[in-house]
């Protein structure tokens, strides 16, 4: 199925009309004054709208307001947005309504730096593209190549993937990208992070010259822009917000505290018992303070769990989808999560340990107050971390450069967050665990290849597994490769003479000065 008639077909260049100014625009009260534009108005077909709609999805945000009119129209895209704004469903849109369905290759291809954050584009896709049929397969380490190849084979429209899987795949020649028309790099600052640039340029290679690129972002770093100047053709730079507004979500309430190391978990504690807080995600620097910090939780009484790159991707997927439906309350995760992850519902954000960098802080934080709700972001800055986090508030301008010293008892730490007075380190016994955990959510066997399953998953497995019986074995005793014989039991009574007199034979005799001792020597007899 194709799109309208006005929709460009894919691999073609539409000619470039010469943008005009909506009259007004120019003054910014003419954007917050102006109605929400809905996606029908926007010119996207009425089976991607119906189930929109469906999923209570009507109006546009700005970044897809501003990028799916240039995005249908087939032409390369720059779009830089805050997190949480709605920028899968800017490209995620276009890809839907300009592909060809129904092909045995893939018509588009989408990348992306993190496991989970394809894994959310594809469910994306797969809700705006459910009336079209559209078959969108995520691609990723961690899993059993079988199901991923066997798809491919049955063919698929759109791939969503990492880029070291997609990259293996291609190899493998199970994937081909030769038909490929729309190409979407999604969090491409994050990639470049990761170091994936070389791969990026690999797969680009890969696929038709002639074909619509999009780049999305939030940050936009000097590297990124090289990459659009070299693989994009006159691509059109969309941005969300006006360039003197801070990168720093706006609906988000941010409270930065000085605190001390040892006071920390009492205060994440008393924390997490605020008034109003929902689902909270918690970030630590490290995979073992994740560890540290959710065990002190679920020590403590909360449902927490955590989730950082040790772990086996059936592991972390089940914490997220615990995490997503409500099941724990707390997510204790390293920076893997941070980048593109849209959980409904996230009311607060702890930054446990300083992040190391004002791009980190931002996506952070972005977790919550994302699609124009409120959130809280509680940052919780070391001694040892206060000149990093000067560098962050400059860069930001933030207005927390000298954090106030706080402890897990300070009145004013109770008031900024509405903790109830009185509020201890754990909380009642008839809160505790109130929610159904992480047990109750099934560990999918997904074939993982490169991470071992959790030690636990691996006992249950190995007690279910029969065991064969022991079995007695006769070995035969040899000496210089000849057997000996055996004797045969006896009583306690009888004695073995032969035995008796061989051990005679090999016991050493006391000797002094050569003769036995029993005998004298020469000077006793002199």
């Amino acid at each position: 199925m194709t799109g309208p008639a006005t929709v460009p077909p894919v691999g073609s260049r539409p000619t470039r009309a010469p943008r005009r100014a909506a009259p007004g625009s120019e003054d910014p009260a003419y954007w917050r004054l102006k109605a929400l534009t809905t996606f029908r108005e926007l010119g996207v077909v009425p089976e991607i709208a119906d189930a929109l709609e469906t999923e209570g999805i009507v109006e546009a945000f700005p970044i897809q307001e501003l990028a799916l009119p240039i995005a249908l129209g087939g032409h390369d895209i720059i779009g830089q947005a805050r997190t949480g704004t709605g920028k899968t469903l800017a490209f995620g849109i276009a890809v839907l309504q300009r592909i060809r369905h129904g092909g045995r290759k893939p018509q588009a291809l989408i990348v992306a730096p993190t496991r989970e954050l394809a894994l959310q584009v594809t469910d994306d896709l797969l809700v705006a593209g459910g009336k079209l049929g559209t078959r969108v397969l995520s691609v990723y380490g961690g899993r059993a190549y079988e199901p991923q190849i066997s798809a491919l084979r049955e063919g698929v429209d759109v791939v969503v993937g990492t880029p070291g899987r997609l990259l293996d795949l291609v190899k493998q020649k199970h994937l081909d990208l030769s038909e490929v028309g729309v190409l979407v790099l999604d969090e491409a600052d994050r990639m470049l992070d990761l170091g994936f640039l070389p791969d990026i340029e690999r797969i680009i290679k890969k696929v038709p010259d002639v074909r619509q690129t999009m780049l999305f972002s939030a940050t936009m770093p000097g590297e990124i822009v090289a990459l659009s100047r070299s693989y994009l053709t006159r691509p059109t730079n969309v941005r969300a917000e006006a360039h003197t507004e801070s990168e720093a979500t706006p609906q988000v309430v941010q409270h930065v505290f000085q605190a001390h190391q040892m006071d920390k978990p009492e205060m994440l504690a008393r924390l997490l018992q605020a008034d109003g807080r929902g689902l909270t995600m918690v970030f630590c620097q490290t995979k073992r303070a994740c560890d540290r910090v959710a065990a002190d939780l679920a020590q403590r009484g909360f449902d927490a769990a955590a989730v950082h790159g040790d772990l086996g991707q059936s592991q972390r997927e089940r914490a997220l989808r615990a995490f997503r439906n409500g099941k724990i309350s707390v997510l204790v995760a390293t920076d893997v999560a941070a980048r593109g992850l849209d959980v409904d519902d996230v009311t607060h954000v702890v930054n446990y340990e300083c992040p190391d960098s004002a791009d980190t802080y931002v996506h952070r934080i972005g977790r919550t107050g994302r699609a124009g709700k409120e959130g809280v972001a509680v940052t919780l800055v070391d001694w040892s971390d206060l000149t990093r986090w000067k560098l962050i508030n400059g860069q930001l301008d933030l207005p927390f450069a000298a954090p106030e010293e706080t402890y897990s008892t300070s009145p004013h730490f109770f008031e900024a967050l509405g903790i109830p007075e009185g509020t201890k380190g754990r909380p009642p016994k008839e809160k505790r665990h109130d929610r159904a955990g992480l047990d109750a959510e099934e560990l999918e066997d997904i074939g993982e290849t490169g991470k071992a399953r959790s030690h636990l998953h691996e006992r249950e497995r190995e007690r279910e597994r029969p065991r064969p019986p022991r079995r007695k074995r006769n070995r035969t005793r040899t000496r210089g490769g000849k057997p000996v014989e055996q004797a045969a039991p006896k009583d306690d009574n009888v004695v073995d003479a032969v035995a008796t007199e061989r051990k005679r034979s090999r016991t050493r005799r006391r000797t002094r000065a050569g003769k036995p001792a029993g005998e004298p020597t020469e000077s006793q007899t002199a």
